[in-house]
């Protein structure tokens, strides 16, 4: 599904929604978040990767390109579907409030999963043939995930490439697997019931895809030929960005990359497949670092940094076409921040996709043109801020005086900052127009969800338990989204004839 009119949303990962586990789920806050973006005429719900974390809790960099992440698991729905007891519930519970403390979550929802799997399998069950049905599908992936997942916590958590030789055996331990495959089943069966009451409402979901996947990963570790690697499967050359006005040495992400002859041999089939996975998931799909699809900076490894890259190409036209060819119509936001060349530019309009406007950077810091709303067109989706800028008010907090000059003449008598950037993006001419809920909330920096080129004290944020209980932010939302025609169903006020 792609953009086919005027429509807005609100970027806000799972994790960060309120609720008494310690860590938002995909219970009931997510399904009342739903309830209150409909009220609000939003067509559009955005998250970030939805997948298992890796190093620094980061959803960009996961065990697994296919798979979910089983802290979203909610207790209330395995309480429901009779796979947990009152009290295995109440040993899940943390402060409703505060930021994820993913040290305390984690051990928490694992003895949880492990639970529900023991009740699972302790005699017949309503939900067998559904889980039967489930692995039988998703064996493609599924299997060698699982495989992996359990290993790696036999082995303590150690990356693949430290285990011992004869690991894993065929056979390793097939009640560890069985668990991993069982969490998958539920993450889908919960993530399935969220999408279907949000389509309920008319309310889509728009995806992340990561570029890369992480080193340790079941993706690398079951396929390496697909990566850059040496003979002892160690990462030739890494990925990353050159040095910008960001990060004065780049930012080292430090992925393997793709061995793009491998996959165009294979008809891009890892990639289709990739996609098509997150498209069980989601309406649309955000891809990250869409530039890297034309050339990426390639870091050698062990670098310490990404200084001394070199920009390589990407066969990114053949690998849309072989999608295209394969899904149909390509449901992508083309993430075209950055150093973005003619090239980019080319291969972003050359299959239809929208590309990413931030109004930050329209005036504040690296200013650059193309995002000054009155440049904007209708093949865009303009952003306040995304998770890796600051919340809008903390943005504003730090622009000098000449800069607070500049967007006052933009936005002439705005008493509100905030406020004012959201009715530039949705009343800009880009077809979708997202905000985070920080930037709804009116939060100051200590609400931002990333900083680029750090590892510690990122994507943990929450959203206040207010914000969904009483939220005042409802009704500016409602009125702005109405304002610049938005609204889910709108009719617009003066039809073009015959329309």
């Amino acid at each position: 599904m792609s953009i086919t009119a005027r429509s807005a949303g609100v970027l806000l990962h799972p994790t960060s929604l309120p609720g008494p586990f310690g860590v938002g789920d995909l219970g009931p806050a997510a399904h009342r978040w739903v309830e209150l973006l409909a009220r609000a005429g939003q067509s559009w719900w955005q998250v970030l990767p939805v997948g298992p974390t890796g190093y620094a809790d980061s959803p960009y960099q996961s065990p697994s390109t296919f798979a979910g992440n089983l802290n979203l698991l909610s207790p209330e729905s395995l309480a429901a579907d009779g796979l947990a007891s009152a009290a295995d519930v109440a040993a899940c519970e943390l402060p409703a409030d505060g930021p994820v403390v993913f040290a305390d979550v984690i051990p928490r929802k694992r003895q949880l999963l492990r639970t529900a799997w023991q009740r699972f399998r302790a005699g017949p069950h309503e939900l067998r043939a559904a889980f039967d049905a489930f692995t039988a599908s998703e064996a493609d992936w599924l299997d060698e995930y699982a495989l992996f997942a359990a290993v790696k916590d036999s082995q303590g958590g150690a990356p693949w490439w430290a285990w011992p030789a004869d690991h894993p055996p065929p056979d390793a331990d097939a009640d560890a697997v069985g668990a991993h495959r069982f969490g998958q089943f539920l993450f889908a069966r919960q993530w399935a019931a969220l999408r279907r009451h949000a389509a309920g409402l008319g309310v889509k979901l728009i995806g992340d895809l990561p570029i890369y996947v992480a080193h340790d990963s079941a993706d690398v570790w079951a396929n390496p030929q697909l990566f850059r690697l040496d003979a002892a499967r160690t990462p030739t050359q890494v990925a990353g960005v050159p040095p910008d006005y960001f990060a004065t040495t780049g930012q080292l992400w430090g992925n393997p990359l793709y061995a793009w002859e491998t996959h165009r041999a294979e008809r891009f089939a890892w990639w289709v497949k990739r996609v098509r996975g997150i498209l069980k998931h989601v309406d649309l799909i955000r891809l990250d670092h869409f530039r890297g699809l034309e050339a990426y900076w390639a870091v050698p490894f062990g670098d310490p940094t990404a200084e001394h890259g070199t920009w390589q190409t990407a066969p990114g036209a053949e690998l849309l076409a072989a999608l295209k060819g394969q899904l149909g119509d390509l449901p992508i936001i083309a993430e075209d921040l950055g150093f973005i060349t003619p090239e980019v530019h080319a291969l972003r309009t050359g299959f239809g996709l929208p590309g990413m406007r931030i109004l930050q950077f329209a005036f504040g810091g690296a200013v650059e043109p193309r995002f000054r709303p009155h440049r904007f067109t209708s093949d865009a989706v303009a952003y306040t801020g995304t998770h890796d800028n600051d919340t809008t008010a903390g943005w504003y907090a730090k622009l000098d005086a000449a800069e607070r000059v500049d967007f006052a003449r933009y936005a002439p008598g705005a008493a509100d900052p905030v406020r004012a950037l959201i009715r530039l993006a949705w009343a800009s001419v880009a077809e979708l127009a997202v905000c985070p809920l920080q930037d709804l909330l009116g939060l100051g920096g200590a609400a931002r969800m990333n900083t680029p080129g750090t590892t510690s004290g990122n994507w943990t944020w929450r959203a206040p338990a207010a914000a969904l209980a009483v939220p005042d932010w409802l009704d500016f939302l409602t009125d702005v989204t109405a304002t610049y025609e938005r609204a889910a169903n709108h009719t617009p006020l003066n039809p073009e004839p015959g329309s």
